[in-house]
């Protein structure tokens, strides 16, 4: 919903946007705690930039309500498909 939001701020419509979050747990100490997440980002905009699509997906990450919840380390990977959605079938 952030990357909407930031994309939206910067003029671009998202079509889709998919995200994959791989967390990383570690046994520290004699708890488990979630010590790693990394995001994969692939969103479809008509007509978007490479450079505006990076600045609102690292705006999103620094501003996501979930991000600022949590203290582990949070990389992420993001891809811009130009254009919409292959049609459906059917």
């Amino acid at each position: 919903m952030t990357l909407a939001e930031e994309l939206k701020a910067s003029g671009y419509a998202a079509h889709q946007i998919h995200t994959t979050a791989t967390a990383t747990m570690e046994r520290l100490g004699i708890r488990w705690m979630m010590t790693r997440i990394h995001l994969e980002v692939i969103a479809t905009v008509r007509d978007g930039e490479q450079f505006d699509f990076m600045d609102a997906t690292l705006r999103a990450k620094a501003n996501c309500p979930v991000t600022r919840l949590l203290t582990a380390n949070i990389s992420m990977e993001a891809q811009l498909k130009r254009g919409l959605a292959a049609q459906r079938r059917g």
